[in-house]
C-alpha cells in the first residue's frame, strides 16, 4: 500500500515535491494526523488562530483550550494545504498540549521544521504553524481580558 502511494505521488504532475523527499515524520503526521477537528470558538477558554500563506495557498486553523490553571488541555486543527503543512499543524497541536500559555508561546518554527526534517522549500509550513499558535494564544488572551472586564461590571 505504501509503495502504491509513492508511485501515485511520483506520477502526479501537480506535486511540487515528490513523496520520496518527505521525511518519515511528515508522512506519519500526514497519513495519521493527530487532533484534527474544531473546538467551540465561542468558548471563553478557547483561542482560535487562522493563518494563511497566499504564495502557496496553505490555510491553517489551530485552536487551543486552556483550563483554569492556564494549561492547554486540548488542541485541534484543520489545514488546507500540502503534506508538510498538515504535518506541521498536527505536530504543533501535539506539542502545545500540556504546556502553559507562556510555554506554548515559546515554541518556534525551527523546532517543528527540525522534528519533521522539512526541506528549505517547505519551511514556510512550520512558520505557518508557529503563527497559528501565536494567533490562537492571542485570541485566548483577548477573550480572557474581555471576560475579566465583564466580570468586574
Amino acid at each position: 500500500m505504501f509503495l502504491n502511494k509513492i508511485s501515485k505521488c511520483l506520477t502526479t504532475k501537480a506535486n511540487s515535491v515528490p513523496c520520496l523527499f518527505y521525511h518519515k515524520n511528515v508522512i506519519d503526521h500526514y497519513e495519521n494526523p493527530r487532533n484534527v477537528g474544531s473546538l467551540n470558538k465561542n468558548d471563553k477558554n478557547v483561542g482560535t488562530g487562522l493563518v494563511g500563506a497566499p504564495a502557496c495557498g496553505d490555510v491553517m486553523k489551530l485552536q487551543i483550550k486552556v483550563d483554569d490553571n492556564g494549561r492547554i488541555v486540548d488542541a485541534k486543527f484543520k489545514t488546507f494545504g500540502c503534506g508538510s503543512a498538515i504535518a506541521s499543524s498536527s505536530l504543533a497541536t501535539e506539542w502545545v498540549m500540556g504546556k502553559t500559555v507562556d510555554e506554548a508561546l515559546s515554541l518556534k518554527n525551527t523546532e517543528i521544521a527540525k522534528e519533521l526534517s522539512l526541506p528549505p522549500v517547505k519551511l514556510h509550513c512550520s512558520m505557518l504553524a508557529e503563527d497559528a499558535i501565536k494567533a490562537a494564544l492571542s485570541d485566548y488572551r483577548i477573550k480572557q481580558q474581555e471576560k475579566k472586564k465583564s466580570d468586574q461590571e
